[in-house]
């Protein structure tokens, strides 16, 4: 039974914490779409899309008007194109992503996901052809998001991906005045479910159409949080696992829901911290409010480990279905707290790559000076990919290279990708190290069963 208390904890939740469903977003196969000719193929993907989400958004919004829980995006993933349209007869995949762009307006969904490649292990032509239009694509379209794979536990790191990636950043940046790179990530163990842009996509062991939600509540934990106010970190992490319990039920009842009434199956709950740029609902408050002065201070890691452990261990017990990557993300602009300290120096690139080691992704809306090689974006992405690929997790890096821009400017996004300041990069050269190619092997522990 719900109580009285427990119905108005969640409004109280709703009202002055921020909590929210980040997103409801289908994901859609077009494994059954690849045609020789590009004029098919397009219509075969946009009919398919149009056709399986036309209702998508009109559900979000009943769902949220009747149960009075706010529903931020509507999104869709779709198998990856370099996958989908491997047997198409074109060089460019640019009409891919206008098409989907055209789709996605069609049906009136924020994001559509899945202009992506897998090459963990090496490239497909199809690869390729899509990996060389990402520029183009994110300079051509608003709603599309890219990803590629480029390192994994199993296979280790292509560093021939690695070092292409670099200059695909700096080519996007360069054609779209930074803003490209917003919708662009690079993973190491990227996941199938996961419904959060930039980096989703319908895994090809997903079925024909899934639903998946995103939770969110940074501003929940927070304020959790503040009524333990100097407690021992035993307590801090039992409340923050019975508050990710509760939000985690929620997100369970709007999926189950929208499952229902759009007759697809229900996938999973990814219950992860996102934050915006709104005061009151920031990852870096949480962590401040444990006792550090400032995010990026010593201990910033520690307390962020115990975050991450303790949302999932809440959101496991509370739903049998919690997937994609469900932790805390650490996303620069688009986290007011995060803002702050990286605009008065306390928060450093370095230190935001020792939290990735136990938090949920990377590297996440760093905006860098806009003369930042290519050799040292591609680094960047191998350090990443090396904390993912021993430490069996998921990584990204979500760089933005801004042109004319330098340390201490900075840059509006717009909306919920936010603002941040230019932070500044190690100008040490990795030109020899990228340009070394190959493959750095998987690690010792991909040999576990």
């Amino acid at each position: 039974m719900i109580t009285t208390n427990e119905i108005l904890d969640t409004i109280e939740m709703i009202s002055q914490q921020h909590l929210d469903i980040r997103t409801i977003t289908m994901g859609i196969s077009l494994r059954d779409c690849g045609r020789e000719d590009l004029r098919e193929c397009c219509g075969r993907i946009y009919d398919k899309i149009t056709k399986s989400a036309e209702n998508l958004v009109r559900v979000g919004e009943d769902i949220e008007r009747e149960f009075g829980i706010p529903i931020v995006n509507k999104r869709i993933s779709v198998t990856p194109i370099a996958i989908a349209c491997e047997c198409c007869d074109t060089e460019s995949f640019v009409p891919f992503a206008e098409t989907l762009d055209r789709a996605a307006k069609e049906v009136g969904v924020n994001f559509i996901g899945g202009f992506s490649a897998l090459v963990q292990k090496g490239f497909t032509a199809g690869d390729r052809r899509l990996i060389d239009s990402i520029p183009e694509a994110l300079r051509a379209t608003e709603r599309v998001c890219s990803s590629v794979n480029v390192a994994s536990t199993r296979a280790g790191i292509n560093m021939d991906a690695v070092a292409l990636m670099g200059r695909i950043i700096k080519r996007t940046a360069d054609l779209t005045d930074g803003q490209g790179c917003a919708k662009l990530v690079v993973f190491a163990n990227a996941v199938e479910d996961n419904p959060f842009m930039a980096g989703a996509f319908h895994g090809v062991g997903e079925p024909e159409r899934v639903i998946n939600v995103g939770v969110s509540g940074p501003g929940v934990v927070h304020s959790a949080l503040q009524k333990v106010k100097g407690q021992p970190f035993d307590v801090v992490a039992e409340t923050i696992k019975k508050t990710a319990f509760r939000v985690t039920r929620m997100g369970e009842l709007v999926a189950q829901e929208a499952s229902r009434r759009l007759g697809a199956p229900f996938g999973i709950v990814d219950l992860s911290l996102a934050p915006t740029p709104a005061v009151g609902d920031s990852v870096a408050d949480i962590l401040e409010e444990m006792g550090l002065e400032s995010v990026g201070a010593p201990g910033t890691t520690a307390a962020l480990a115990l975050l991450n452990d303790a949302v999932k261990k809440g959101g496991v017990m509370a739903s049998s279905n919690v997937g994609g990557l469900s932790g805390a993300f650490i996303p620069v602009s688009e986290d007011a707290g995060m803002i702050r300290a990286a605009a008065a120096g306390r928060l450093t690139i370095e230190k935001l790559e020792a939290m990735t080691c136990v938090c949920s992704v990377g590297l996440d809306m760093i905006a860098l000076p806009g003369d930042t090689d290519e050799a040292t974006i591609a680094a960047i992405i191998a350090d990443e990919s090396a904390i993912g690929m021993i430490n069996q997790k998921t990584t990204a890096v979500r760089v933005i290279p801004v042109p004319g821009k330098g340390v201490g400017d900075r840059v509006d996004f717009g909306g919920l990708l936010g603002s941040a300041p230019i932070m500044p990069v190690n100008r040490c050269s990795a030109r020899e190290f990228v340009a070394r190619g190959g493959r750095i092997p998987a690690p010792i522990n991909s040999l576990k069963n």
